[in-house]
Formats: C-alpha cells, sequence, structure tokens
C-alpha cells in the first residue's frame, strides 16, 4: 500500500494540498454517535474542575453591555486580520451583540486551558469556539441551538507515498496519527481501537492543539492528524502539505456554550441563531448572513488568503507589512510598547488611514489637527499619523510617570482621548470627594459626573463624554492584553 513512508528518513518534496473531501473520503464502518458519546463520556467524566459558577446571566451582562467570549485562535474561530478581530465564531457572535446593543470581549484560551473552567469561573459569559456538543459539556454548560455542522476527518502528509483513503488502510500500517491530550479527536480514535480497528494514536506535547498540529503535518514533521472539515478547506488556503483523508465519525453539530444558571442568555442566543442555521429534513438551511461568512472562513477570501504567514502573521499580529514595519520603527525611535501603538490604531481608525472622526481628528492615530504643528493633510500619512501619535502619547506616559503602571496607562490613555483640560477638572472633582486624584478608578466616576449640568457648570472646560473616555481606556487594556495573549500563545506554535 506505500504506507511505509511515514518513516522520517523517507519524506519526499512537499507538494500543495488538494481538498479531498470528495465523495469518496469516507469510512466504512463508521462509528455511531451513541458509541463515541458513550465513550467520551467514560474518557471525560474528571476533566472538567469543579469550578463554582458565577451568578451572571444576561441581564447583568445587558447592564454591563459587555459580552466576553471564550475561543481560540485558529483560522476558523478567532484571529486577527491586519490588526483586527476576525474568525467565523467572532463574527457570527459580533452580530449578535450588535443586535443586542452589546461590546464583545474575547478571551483567549490556552491549549491547556478548559474552556469550561473559564466560562464557569466567569472569565468569560459564552465559549464560542467550534466547540462541539459532548457529555462532558452537557454536564458543565447549556448548549444553544447547533450554528453548523461539521465532519472529524483525517488529515495526513502529502509526503506519503500514498494517501489512505479509508481506514483499514490506515489500521496497521503503523502511520503515526498524532492529536492534543484530552481532544474529542482521541476520544474517537481510541474508540476505533476499541471497535477492532489498529491505528497508532499519539499525544502531542503540552500547548499543543489542531492549528499547530496541521502545521506540523504541513511541512511533515508529524505524518497525520485529526481536525474538522471546515477547518481543513480554510487551512488549505494558506498550509501547503495537507491531504484530506476518511471521515472518523458521523456529524457534529456545533454550538455554543454557556452556563447552566444563564437560561436567558441561552434563550436569546437561540433565538437569534435561528433565523440563521435550521436543519430541514435532515440538511442544514443556513441564510445569506451566514452563507456569506462560510464563503469569507471556507472558502478563497482575502482574510484566509493571508491569514496565516508563519514568519509574520504572529509577531506582526496580522498587520499589513508596511503598518507593521512603521509602528516597530517608531515604537523603538520612541520606546513606546508597539503593541500598545496598534491597541491605539485598532481602537481610533481600525487600521483605516483615511478616517476621519466627527469631531475632525483624521489618519490612523486620530490626530486632532489643532493639537498638531503638522498640517493637517499631512496627518493622514500612515508614518506621520503613527509617529506624531506616539509623540502625543510619550508626552503624556512622561506626565504620569510618577503612577504605577497601571494607572500611568490609564491616565494617558484618558488624557489623549480628551486632553489634558478635562482630565485636570476630573481629578479635581475627585479631591472634592477626598478620593485619591492619582487612581483611575475614582477619576472614571468623575469623568461621568462631568456629563451632568451639576458638575460640568462649575468645571473649567465644562461638558464632557466622559463615559467615551471611561470606555475608549477600557477598550485599549483589553486590546493590549489581547495582542499580548496572542504573542504568548504563539510560542506554543
Amino acid at each position: 500500500m506505500g504506507m511505509r513512508s511515514w518513516n522520517m528518513q523517507s519524506r519526499g518534496t512537499l507538494v500543495n494540498a488538494a481538498v479531498l473531501l470528495a465523495a469518496g473520503a469516507v469510512v466504512s464502518g463508521c462509528v455511531s454517535k451513541d458509541d463515541i458519546d458513550g465513550f467520551v463520556d467514560r474518557h471525560f467524566s474528571a476533566k472538567a474542575a469543579d469550578v463554582v459558577q458565577v451568578d451572571r446571566d444576561f441581564g447583568d451582562i445587558e447592564e454591563e453591555r459587555v459580552l466576553r467570549m471564550i475561543t481560540t485562535y485558529s483560522s476558523n474561530t478567532y484571529f486577527l486580520y491586519q490588526g483586527m478581530d476576525a474568525g467565523f465564531d467572532y463574527d457570527l457572535l459580533h452580530a449578535f451583540a450588535n443586535d443586542n446593543d452589546l461590546i464583545l470581549d474575547v478571551v483567549l484560551a490556552g491549549p491547556d486551558d478548559n474552556p469550561l473552567d473559564l466560562l464557569n469561573s466567569g472569565a468569560g459569559d459564552i465559549i464560542a469556539a467550534d466547540y462541539p456538543l459532548t457529555p462532558e459539556g452537557r454536564d458543565h454548560a447549556r448548549f444553544t441551538r447547533p450554528y453548523n455542522l461539521a465532519k472529524q476527518i483525517m488529515v495526513f502528509s502529502s509526503t506519503l507515498d500514498s494517501i489512505p483513503r479509508t481506514l483499514e488502510e490506515v489500521s496497521g500500517s503503523g502511520l503515526p496519527v498524532t492529536v492534543a491530550a484530552n481532544s474529542r479527536a482521541l476520544a474517537r480514535l481510541e474508540e476505533l481501537n476499541t471497535l477492532g480497528y489498529d491505528l497508532n494514536i499519539r499525544t502531542a506535547g503540552a500547548g499543543k492543539d489542531t492549528e499547530s498540529l496541521l502545521n506540523e503535518v504541513s511541512d511533515g514533521r508529524a505524518m497525520a492528524t485529526v481536525t474538522d472539515d471546515n477547518r481543513f478547506i480554510s487551512a488549505g488556503f494558506y498550509l501547503p502539505g495537507l491531504a484530506g483523508g476518511p471521515e472518523i465519525a458521523v456529524t457534529d453539530t456545533v454550538a455554543w456554550a454557556v452556563r447552566k444558571n444563564a437560561p436567558e442568555l441561552e434563550e436569546r442566543l437561540n433565538s437569534f441563531l435561528y433565523g440563521h442555521f435550521r436543519i430541514i429534513n435532515e440538511k442544514p438551511d443556513r441564510s445569506a448572513f451566514l452563507n456569506m461568512l462560510r464563503w469569507r472562513y471556507f472558502g478563497k477570501s482575502p482574510r484566509i488568503a493571508s491569514y496565516y504567514n508563519r514568519d509574520t502573521h504572529f509577531a506582526d499580529l496580522g498587520l499589513k507589512p508596511a503598518h507593521a514595519r512603521m509602528v516597530r520603527a517608531v515604537a523603538d525611535t520612541l520606546d513606546v510598547d508597539r503593541l500598545l501603538l496598534m491597541a491605539i490604531i485598532a481602537r481610533e481608525s481600525s487600521f483605516n488611514p483615511n478616517s476621519k472622526s466627527w469631531a475632525g481628528a483624521v489618519g490612523l492615530m486620530q490626530i486632532m489637527p489643532r493639537f498638531s504643528s503638522i498640517d493637517y493633510r499631512n496627518l493622514y500619512d500612515p508614518e506621520i499619523s503613527i509617529r506624531e501619535g506616539a509623540r502625543i502619547l510619550k508626552q503624556h506616559l512622561n506626565h504620569y510617570s510618577y503612577l504605577d503602571s497601571l494607572n500611568q496607562l490609564s491616565f494617558a490613555l484618558g488624557t489623549y482621548n480628551v486632553g489634558i483640560g478635562h482630565m485636570v477638572d476630573a481629578r479635581r472633582l475627585v479631591m472634592d470627594q477626598n478620593k485619591n486624584p492619582n487612581e483611575w478608578d475614582p477619576v472614571t466616576d468623575a469623568l461621568q459626573m462631568l456629563m451632568q449640568p451639576a458638575y460640568y457648570r462649575n468645571a473649567r472646560y465644562g461638558y464632557i463624554r466622559g463615559i467615551e473616555t471611561v470606555n475608549y481606556v477600557e477598550q485599549i487594556r483589553n486590546r493590549y492584553r489581547l495582542y499580548k495573549r496572542v504573542l504568548e500563545l504563539s510560542e506554543h506554535r
């Protein structure tokens, strides 16, 4: 059968992957869902920790106006495209957040994190990570209506002399199939062995997830792994050397998960999903919006085509190469954290150099022309905008250098947004209340008080939309943390 070429000493030359999800790539003697669920019940019985659920349902989320999404960094769940949020799960959940006037925050789970623990501890409100309905999951969370279907398939390195088309060809061949520890794929492969197959199953080391294993298969460091068909399709557009093989299980229904004590959130999500995905006569019926997302993330769209460059994607967080070079150069020259600059640009202009605000701020860093000596027309130039914005930010950071790092950052960002005068008014108001003007928390209250006539009439610089400044600082701090988290996770890849 030509299967002995999995030996690492006999690798061939890598070739581009062909998408082999054709009708012939199915397994004979396919395992039933009941068989798999029974095995997963046993396999995962002690996986999730007994974390006490926080008491937070849709009403609490609505009051805070923030919905926290627990997800993973991958080409079909969440990733950065030109520095901004992207991904099938992200875009779909972002549409729900917009419908409900909510801000969507991202909580990235690492390969060693249990999403259910993050959910129940309150780190996030919803698992949106291409998460299949599992018995373990049903023990620890509520699942929404499905929003997608996925088949688990084997994926092989194209360096193999012959790509297996059935499980029988893999069985007994000694071909190592590497999957993440404690994954559903591992459970299914082990179940297949209990049913008489002879599969050489290997578990990946700590920190390895499906995305990193696909990379290893792509460049020949691993010979086979398991993924879902949607992820395989998208990976085929940016990873060479992948070949699809047999399906190893019946179709999974993919859904979001919420805490068991959040029935209102589940109900709201179900109502939203019902308008986008239904199964009619055993076939999926999708809305135009969902079909557009499927094309965007499982087709040859620009986002996927440019998603993953091994050398630059993580280092530059998906930023355009020209913008990445400019940010690095300015950050090095002025000794400003480049991730902070990127977070500000993302919040200010979404990396659109032609952006102009209602107040007249322009360019990538949204500089107010009256506060800069540079001609406003030149502020649309990306490099000039980044340099001028970084210069102003550096001034604010230096001004608050006597504060601890978190307060220094918060005050500098707040001043960048609202100006030094309004910030002085807010801090004076804090002092009038016998609170510490060097702590950001009481200043956030004062900024919002300056939206009320009783306070802004007596302020030197008058009315300010303080809630916008409070949200501005929080959003940039969150994005800054997110960028740092992405770089941390990249070290595992």
